[in-house]
């Protein structure tokens, strides 16, 4: 059976009075493929996530295959979708290991009957998945601001969700963890998972993302293959930069040679 595609029409989000998304469109987001939202400070994307997570009062319609997810329950949402902030809450007294187990004892996948070891022992599988079980028994807030990522990533995926929603995974990570967990989000994907991360680096995208979505002052700029999406024009357009989009000769897009415009 296919991944649910996402479909987002006609929405509008914001903050109080103040209106963020305005009846944005997007082309349907194919289920199964990892989707970057990319643009600069102030575009929309982090506030597109947390609408379609239902952190943010929106109208218009999102539908991930038959699910309304705008009139959907906050306990329907969380048995599909799994969303991974990039602001932390900077006190929680659990260790790491205990706050994964929390996350999955709040929606456990349906396809699993669970017993006690069983959380203990699929939130130790996510925390070696992402190479930090020696943090397992560290409290969470003593934890440096890349370590609490990975932590609240181990979070996200232990749940197993349908959809998986990444505002800046790796903001705050190593070349190394960066790697390290742009190929756990392919690899999620390629099991079925729909994800839509947020990343400010345009090469990340480029490089690891099926599609690509650019946004602009709430808005659709482009989207499609990065090298569609991605160009020069968009660079001037979208971030008041010069700079050179091009093919490799081992096939990649690289984006570099940034300017200010004058």
């Amino acid at each position: 059976m296919s991944a649910p595609t996402l479909d987002i029409s006609t929405l509008s989000a914001g903050y109080g009075a103040r209106k963020v998304l305005r009846d944005l469109t997007l082309p349907p987001i194919a289920g199964g493929q990892v989707t970057a939202l990319v643009g600069p400070n102030g575009a929309g994307k982090t506030t597109l996530l947390r609408a379609i997570a239902g952190l943010v009062p929106a109208s218009g319609a999102i539908r991930f295959g038959t699910e309304d997810l705008l009139a959907a329950s906050a306990q329907r949402r969380s048995a599909v979708m799994a969303f991974m902030p990039q602001f932390l809450p900077q006190r929680m007294s659990l260790s790491v290991v205990e706050a994964v187990i929390s996350a999955l004892r709040a929606s456990p996948p349906s396809n699993t009957t669970w017993s006690a070891d069983g959380f203990r022992d699929a939130s130790l599988d996510v925390l070696a998945r992402l190479g930090i079980v020696d943090l397992a028994l560290n409290a969470f807030d003593q934890l440096s601001g890349g370590q609490r990522q990975l932590a609240s990533l181990a979070q996200a995926l232990v749940r197993q969700p349908k959809l998986l929603l990444l505002d800046e995974p790796t903001s705050a990570l190593d070349l190394r963890h960066q790697l390290q967990v742009m190929q756990i989000v392919r690899e999620v994907a390629s099991a079925g998972t729909t994800v839509i991360a947020v990343l400010h680096d345009l090469q990340a995208a480029a490089r690891w993302a099926d599609n690509v979505v650019v946004m602009k002052d709430g808005a659709l700029y482009s989207s499609g293959a990065a090298s569609d999406a991605i160009t020069s024009a968009m660079l001037r357009e979208v971030y008041g930069l010069d700079g050179v989009v091009e093919r490799t000769s081992t096939g990649e897009l690289h984006i570099g040679g940034y300017a200010l415009r004058p």
